[in-house]
């Protein structure tokens, strides 16, 4: 059975998990604005975990598309008061964030328990902090900056690319002593990609998963892709859209997903879950 090893606890990965996104920010692409204030973001944070979530994923700087910069500053304001009000939740905490200034930040109110990084650890100094922590991380691939990753994007073989940068940054946390149980991959869909290469990495999951060599976080949670497909212009209608999203993750081999909506999607998980253990019988 695989375990992550995350901080403070243990996270069995025998079956899906399910990993709930608070964003603290103004400007992300479905709830901005909603949770800025720490009582609603602790409100929202009790409200996920009471609908199920594994995991809770505190983020302060919106990575949409042209998404405007925050300064880390600003960014450590929205989310360390929250961490800290959150410390004794009962499950792990993940820090959604890019930069070693506020991955210190954060480690040092003893409340983090991962670090999920965009930029998979590329900060100066990000790899050696983590190194030196208990906390587990994930490494997803983007391929530019939020304010310009989705001008033209461009591979050779987006599932060899992507599946070669994981398995690199991988490499290089292990050689910095980061244990692979506290490891995670993540494609980073919609992060530099067209639908056509996103389709292309969800259909090789599989083939991502045995290239990196770690567990797959997968994040496709109301984003554009399924709009494109579905016609839906408002992320928050999208529901229908991410729990199939999130099911076939699953199917194709994701232990973690990251979800807006965590009551839906734990009760397809559910069900997914009871017809594959009667399979198994």
């Amino acid at each position: 059975m695989t375990v992550l090893q995350c901080g403070r606890f243990s996270l069995a990965l025998d079956r899906p998990r399910v990993m709930g996104i608070l964003n603290i920010t103004p400007d992300s692409f479905s709830d901005g604005g909603r949770f800025l204030v720490p009582d609603e973001a602790v409100r929202q944070a009790e409200r996920l975990i009471g609908e199920g979530a594994d995991i809770l994923d505190v983020g302060g700087e919106s990575t949409r598309p042209n998404a405007p910069y925050v300064s880390p500053q600003e960014e450590m304001d929205r989310v360390l008061p929250v961490l800290e009000r959150l410390a004794e939740a009962g499950i792990p905490l993940s820090l959604d964030t890019r930069r070693t200034q506020v991955m210190r930040a954060a480690l040092a109110t003893g409340a983090v328990d991962l670090i999920n990084d965009v930029s998979a650890l590329e900060d100066e100094g990000a790899v050696a902090l983590v190194a030196a922590s208990p906390v587990a991380v994930c490494l997803m691939h983007k391929q530019g900056n939020p304010d310009t990753m989705q001008q033209q994007p461009h591979y050779t073989d987006v599932v060899e690319d992507v599946g070669a940068y994981l398995a690199s940054r991988v490499s290089v946390c292990r050689h910095a002593g980061i244990a692979s149980a506290r490891l995670l991959g993540d494609p980073g869909f919609g992060f530099g990609k067209t639908l056509a290469h996103n389709l292309a990495l969800l259909r090789a999951l599989p083939r991502l998963a045995q290239q990196c060599g770690v567990p797959l976080l997968v994040g496709l949670s109301r984003k554009s892709m399924l709009g494109a497909l579905t016609g839906e212009t408002v992320p928050a209608e999208r529901l229908g859209a991410s729990v199939a999203a999130a099911l076939e993750s699953v199917r194709r081999g994701a232990r973690i997903v990251r979800v807006h909506d965590v009551k839906a999607t734990r009760q397809a998980l559910t069900i997914w879950q009871a017809l594959a253990d009667n399979e198994q019988k």
